[in-house]
Formats: structure tokens, C-alpha cells, sequence
């Protein structure tokens, strides 16, 4: 069966046609395109703005003029995160989908149900001919998973609308009416390279199997970091073996756990037996360690040509030792909710060769001033390294507004049709909200989506079911915005 079956129709048939748009992060070109033929095709206004965003925008039905103005905000942009045989060439290629019980998932690659299932309730909305509504505009934007790129450069005055619904949270059910704010640590280096001891042997250590996830929703999970796996490793075997660093690359995205990676180390011949003993008791305590969290990771040694050049060994050590010291997960819970993240770091990318280094992290948190002090923690531990660091991407977090208009029609429209209450919530991962709050100051927002799970990693998945009832409530919410 096709994902362009199942129900609402008038959304699947959508997010079916984007999966064969290719939308990774940094390559929006054909997305853009195939949204402004698409409103093109649907007879409503759209355009692309000088921040690469592609606005919409949609008529009130008749009689429904005097109401206030809706904006539909969801982001283009898709994480490419796939398993490490997959040949899935993200800037080519579509995502092929799969139905597995009550859900939907891609190939070995991430489905790009965040936030493709949001850009296809746009769609639906946009296209369809029998719903009721007041003015509507949309607005998807570009690039939100590399740093909001799309809401930070978002021109003011360009929406008109009184009320923002933000269609990327991933849980049904849930009222997102608040978030974390984040920001960018950037540590770089470079310097001379140096040659392996004559008679070395190379050997590559891959740590995987790991889960993985969203480094915002999941950070709480207390899920292996695949990059602070590796620094243990590789300070036991520099210490005790004579290892030296030639290569470490492990992670590509900021607000992606890093679920596998590997390193590149040189070591005296006799000392090869050793190094594959100790990947075999990393690979046990870790195991131990991650029982109940992580299922089955995989601590691998193999051989590698020899490379002609390797890192300093000074260099090596600074940069092993302050990646093992870098803080990483949670750092501190919501004090008044405790079962809420408050502030976290993901230590999410590392890329290390013969002559230069770059460390990505990104911080989050709800709280400005901790935010700010978990930036310069993290500085001052690569500082201490000699490594530059620079801040950026910077975003405040969403604080909450207990009294909206909008949340209290939606948490009413949810009870009347599902006989429950909605949960009201704030969550730890970065959502547009705060960037676009901080240009449009007088919007009500709030964030709602269908449930996905493992959003940043390849086993992504969206649940069937819970989709029905977000367009369900999406389309209510539309029918009783309040007037002007």
C-alpha cells in the first residue's frame, strides 16, 4: 500500500509527493521550486523572500472575513541522517517509504516527516476547496534545522496574521506553548602536522548501533553520545598504548545525537593486540553502562592503511582530553517542573584531520542566564585546549503565555472531539516560535503535529493514526478563530 492511501488523503498524497522532492538542510533549490508550483497550481498567492522562505497566502471564505488571521508555519528543510550502508545521496535522491503496522518510516534514511508532515498540512489547507476559514497565510521556512536560518533573516512586516499554529511538535495530543532557546559553540584549530613512528600500524575504531535521536526531544533519554564513547576510547589508548590521533569524524548535525563514528590512530605493531583487547572491554562497559538505554553497540577495530601524516602529539592529547571533559546531555532540570530539561549540550559534531580540528555543540536552554553560562562552559574547556571558539545562531527561548486565546479554542475543540483533555506543555527542543515571537511580538502561538518518534536518526517514523486527529483539530481551530 502507498502512503498517498491512507487518510487524511488530502495530507499523505502531499507528504508522498515531497518525499520525492530531495530537501536535505543547505539544498533547498528544488523544494522552493516545487512549493511555488504547487500554490501556482492551487490558485493561491506565494512568493520566496529575501531570507529564502516561501510565503503563501490564502483568502478568507465567505463570511468568515472578520476573523482573525491565521498564519500555518512549518519548516522545508529535512535532517539527512541515514545508516552507514545506505547509498541514499540526499541532494539526489527521494526517500522511499515503507508501512510497518500503524507506521510509516523511510529506508534506512530519516523520512523527513519533521517537518514534512507540517509543509503537507499546509498544503492540504491551501488546495482545499471546502473548508471554512479565515484569512490564512503560510509561511515554511528555510534551513530551521541548521540554526533557523529561515526565521532568523525573516523580514518584519511581511505577515499579517494575528495568530501563529506552529505544525512541528511530535507528540498528538500535546499543546506546545513554549521552548528552549539554543546556541552555537564552534571550536577550531589548526596547526602542523606531524608523521607516524616508522613501523606503525593504523587501525580504524568505529563505535555504532547507537540510537541516536533529537538532541532537543531526546537529550533527557540519556542515550549514548557516539562522539563521548569515542573520547574514552581514545584516551585509554593514547595513554596506555602509544596511540596517536590521525582522524576522528563522527556526527553532521547539531541537533542530532550522534548515533555511530569512527577514529583513525597509529600504534606500535606490537601494540595492535592491545588496542582490540580494550575496544572489546569498551564495548562490554559500555553495553553495562547504557543497559535498558541503548540495545547493542558495537565497539569495531580494523585495519587501515597507514596514513602519511597524523595529528602532534600535544595536540592530540589537548584535543582527546578536552573532548572527554566537554560536557554533554542534560545539565539541569526546569526547577519548578522537574520532569522538564531546562538546559543541555549535544556534542554533536566532530571532524578531525592531520592539520586542523572543528568541534560543533549545541547548547540549549530555557532559561537565558543558564544558557549563557553552559556557552561559556563549553568555551572555556576548548579554550583551555587552544582552540578558537566562536558563539552563534543565537535564539531566545518561547516563554510561555498561560492566558492565549488560541490555546484555550484549541483545548476546547480537542476535548469535544477526542473526550479528553490536551496536554499543556513546554518542551526543550528549539522551536521558530521564539525567533518569529521576537519580530511579530503580538502573535498567539501555539505548536501541535502528529506523533513522530526518532525524528534526526534512520529509524524516524510517523504513527498513522495520530494524523487523522491532528488535521481534524487543525481544521477546527480554522473554523473558530475568534474575530478581529
Amino acid at each position: 500500500m502507498s502512503i498517498k492511501n491512507l487518510q487524511p488523503e488530502c495530507i499523505w498524497k502531499n507528504f508522498d509527493a515531497l518525499t520525492k522532492v530531495p530537501r536535505p538542510s543547505g539544498h533547498l533549490e528544488k523544494v522552493r521550486q516545487f512549493l511555488l508550483d504547487f500554490a501556482a497550481k492551487a490558485g493561491v498567492e506565494a512568493f520566496l523572500d529575501q531570507a529564502g522562505n516561501v510565503v503563501m497566502r490564502k483568502a478568507a471564505t465567505p463570511g468568515m472575513e472578520n476573523r482573525k488571521g491565521v498564519i500555518l508555519q512549518a519548516h522545508m528543510d529535512m535532517v539527512p541522517q541515514k545508516a552507514l550502508a545506505s547509498p541514499h545521496n540526499f541532494e539526489t535522491d527521494p526517500i522511499t517509504t515503507r508501512i510497518e503496522g500503524d507506521w510509516v518510516y523511510a529506508n534506512d534514511t530519516t523520512l523527513g516527516a519533521d517537518d514534512g508532515m507540517g509543509v503537507a498540512a499546509i498544503m492540504a489547507v491551501m488546495e482545499a476547496k471546502d473548508l471554512k476559514h479565515g484569512p490564512v497565510e503560510a509561511l515554511i521556512t528555510a534551513d530551521e534545522e541548521t540554526s533557523m536560518v529561515g526565521a532568523n533573516a525573516l523580514p518584519e512586516g511581511e505577515l499579517h496574521g494575528d495568530i501563529l499554529l506552529n505544525l512541528d511538535t511530535e507528540t498528538e495530543g500535546e499543546m506546545i506553548i513554549g521552548s528552549a532557546g539554543g546556541v552555537d559553540v564552534t571550536a577550531t584549530m589548526q596547526y602542523k602536522e606531524a608523521r607516524p613512528e616508522p613501523g606503525d600500524k593504523a587501525l580504524k575504531i568505529t563505535v555504532k548501533g547507537l540510537r541516536g535521536g533529537h538532541s532537543g526531544l531526546e537529550i533527557g533519554l540519556g542515550r549514548a553520545n557516539a562522539n563521548k564513547l569515542l573520547a574514552r576510547i581514545a584516551r585509554d589508548i593514547t595513554a596506555n598504548d602509544d596511540a596517536r590521533l590521525a582522524s576522528w569524524h563522527c556526527g553532521n548535525m547539531r541537533n542530532a545525537i550522534p548515533f555511530e563514528g569512527s577514529v583513525v590512530i597509529t600504534v606500535p605493531k606490537e601494540n595492535t593486540g592491545d588496542v582490540r583487547e580494550a575496544a572489546k572491554d569498551w564495548e562490554n562497559i559500555f553495553n553495562n553502562e547504557f543497559e535498558g538505554i541503548e540495545k547493542d553497540i558495537k565497539v569495531l577495530v580494523d585495519d587501515t592503511p597507514l596514513p602519511e601524516l597524523v595529528v602532534p602529539e600535544d595536540i592530540s592529547d589537548n584535543l582527546i582530553n578536552a573532548v572527554h571533559a566537554c560536557h554533554n546531555g542534560v545539565m539541569r532540570y526546569i526547577p519548578s517542573i522537574p520532569a522538564i530539561v531546562e538546559t543541555s549540550s549535544n556534542l554533536a559534531i566532530i571532524d578531525i584531520d592531520a592539520t586542523s580540528a572543528a568541534i560543533k555543540i549545541l547548547a540549549r536552554s530555557a532559561s537565558e542566564s543558564q544558557k549563557e553560562y553552559l556557552a561559556t562552559t563549553l568555551a572555556s574547556c576548548f579554550d583551555m585546549a587552544g582552540m578558537k571558539v566562536e558563539l552563534g545562531g543565537d535564539y531566545q527561548g518561547w516563554d510561555p503565555d498561560p492566558h492565549s486565546e488560541i490555546m484555550a479554542v484549541m483545548e476546547k475543540i480537542y476535548e469535544s472531539e477526542f473526550g479528553k483533555k490536551p496536554t499543556i506543555t513546554v518542551v526543550h527542543a528549539g522551536l521558530e516560535c521564539s525567533v518569529i515571537l521576537s519580530k511579530y511580538t503580538q502573535l498567539d502561538i501555539v505548536s501541535f503535529g502528529p506523533t513522530l518518534e526518532s525524528p534526526h536518526t534512520a529509524k524516524e517514523r510517523c504513527h498513522i493514526p495520530s494524523v487523522p486527529k491532528f488535521w481534524t483539530l487543525l481544521v477546527k481551530t480554522l473554523e473558530e478563530v475568534p474575530c478581529k
